[in-house]
């Protein structure tokens, strides 16, 4: 079995440390699993009434039984992301990794254009006539406006409606002028070569890929992940990685137990808490704190000091809402769909048919409407209901077979940026540089005495699995080297992960 100490070069040294944890999401639950390799007691406080934080697998069917589920939080890995995988493996879970077929990955698949919904295989003569009208005419190849078309397709289903408005005119002619340079051949793809491998691109140009605005690079690496054709998933659901790793812990994971105030005090923590309709306190050596700013500034906090006051308040978090639906069968089958992603614009956003691996005969699901920032707003302040009613008919447009009596079978629907533990899918820094995202990092994990900190928010990959899964090892690596000295904790002079990545 691998340990932390193999993964960060480290011996363990110090003494058996007594560690409570706030959140039982996946930062939480690996900061507990390594801290107890390395010989610390650990136990977990949980606000809410189930494990895995923004790991949300929702199944359609009764607990212990086969059957469709939607994921509702977190769904896909990029084969990039080294310490998920390593996880997954540690945990047994091998024979689970399946392709994720992402976003225009099938090309009887949709996309929005100006002459209406049109399928992937038959969009490029249009997206390349519509962005051709945006740049000077004869200036480049054919090629090149098809990979400016697809970028900007790609983009356009990605981001935001109010982000890719504000940044449309970043792919101008200073780009297209380096990519006139290069042959495309080898990065063309689909029906007759008619889309373009962005991912195969920037990674074989790595000179166009340092020419990225600065404040852009975060997107563009969000973007390319999402659209790579080299993303997993697990069959059975990704919250099996949450499960997996409780299943390992010897310290309790209590439920329905919320921190309500943090006292950092010189040889302590104290954590004011609540569990229904009882309140009380509880003195701590070290505490990790793995739960999203956004839920921490709502706490009664002490013994801070003014910056990371400031970090805490200052970190914005998208929201993310998504609507999946239980439907009889794969409708989308009969029209040459067989998975991957449609973008259907308007308040659908994106919409994905995940595969049917069991018995077709307890139907499939569609993750019908998966949307982040103003467009999740949108929905997320629309009652369940009213939210459900407006994707059937933005949906029905493209997927008539959707109000076929009897057709959707159950609705599961999650707005994170309003939900009580979350309030925010996650910190996405696309418009700051390298600098500022590096800064704002740091002062987001930097410990207050015995007081530490991990999630997402805390790592150089916010938004994803793997940056949960950095920030806890960083963190149990602080505790197992951190000294009291006159009442301060010190961290050793040792790299985390996250540095000796950079």
């Amino acid at each position: 079995m691998t340990t932390l100490q193999e993964v960060n070069g480290l011996d363990a040294i110090g003494e058996r440390k007594n560690v409570t944890v706030i959140g039982a999401g996946v930062a939480g639950l690996v900061a507990a699993y390594e801290l107890e390799r390395l010989g610390h007691e650990v136990e977990i406080v949980e606000a809410g009434d189930r494990i895995g934080g923004r790991v949300h697998t929702h199944r359609f069917t009764a607990e212990g039984e086969a059957g469709p589920f939607a994921e509702l939080g977190a769904m896909r890995i990029p084969s990039a992301h080294r310490l998920t995988l390593h996880y997954i493996a540690e945990l047994g879970l091998q024979d689970q990794v399946l392709p994720f077929h992402t976003i225009f990955s099938d090309d009887a698949a949709y996309l929005p254009s100006s002459s209406g919904y049109l399928r992937v295989r038959d969009a490029h003569d249009v997206l390349v006539s519509d962005f051709a009208s945006g740049v000077p005419a004869g200036r480049y190849r054919d090629g090149t406006l098809l990979f400016g078309a697809w970028l900007d397709a790609t983009i356009r289903a990605i981001a935001p409606r109010q982000f890719y408005n504000g940044m449309h005119g970043e792919i101008g002619t200073g780009l297209l002028d380096l990519v006139e340079e290069v042959d495309l051949t080898p990065y063309r793809r689909g029906h007759n070569g008619t889309m373009i491998d962005l991912h195969a691109f920037y990674a074989g140009n790595p000179r166009i890929r340092s020419l990225v605005p600065p404040h852009l690079e975060r997107f563009l690496d969000d973007v390319l992940d999402e659209t790579s054709s080299d993303i997993v998933r697990l069959r059975d659901g990704m919250d099996l990685i949450p499960r997996s790793l409780a299943t390992r812990l010897l310290g309790r994971i209590t439920l329905g137990q919320e921190v309500t105030g943090i006292e950092v005090r010189d040889r302590d923590v104290v954590l004011n808490l609540r569990q229904g309709t009882r309140s009380f306190t509880k003195t701590c050596d070290y505490v990790v704190c793995t739960v999203p700013f956004t839920v921490l500034r709502g706490m009664r906090l002490s013994g801070f000091d003014d910056e990371k006051l400031d970090i805490i308040h200052e970190t914005k978090y998208w929201p993310a809402t998504k609507v999946a639906f239980h439907c009889r069968e794969a409708f989308w089958h009969e029209d040459g769909i067989r998975g991957g992603g449609s973008f259907t614009g308007g308040h659908v956003r994106q919409t994905y048919y995940p595969p049917v691996d069991g018995d077709p005969a307890h139907g499939a699901v569609m993750l019908a409407s998966y949307s982040i920032g103003p467009d999740a707003d949108a929905l997320s302040e629309l009652t369940e209901q009213e939210r459900i009613t407006l994707i059937t008919r933005e949906l029905g447009v493209m997927h008539p077979e959707l109000r076929r009596p009897g057709m959707v079978l159950g609705v599961a629907t999650k707005a994170w940026g309003e939900h009580r533990w979350s309030l925010g899918a996650a910190t996405i820094r696309w418009e700051q540089d390298s600098a500022l995202r590096e800064a704002q990092r740091r002062e987001a994990t930097r410990p207050q005495k015995g007081l530490f900190f991990a999630g997402e928010h805390c790592s150089s990959k916010p938004a994803w699995i793997e940056g949960a899964i950095e920030s806890a090892i960083d963190a149990a690596h602080e505790i197992e080297w951190c000294e009291r000295r006159t009442g301060v904790a010190f961290p050793a002079r040792r790299l985390t992960h996250t540095e000796k990545s950079a």
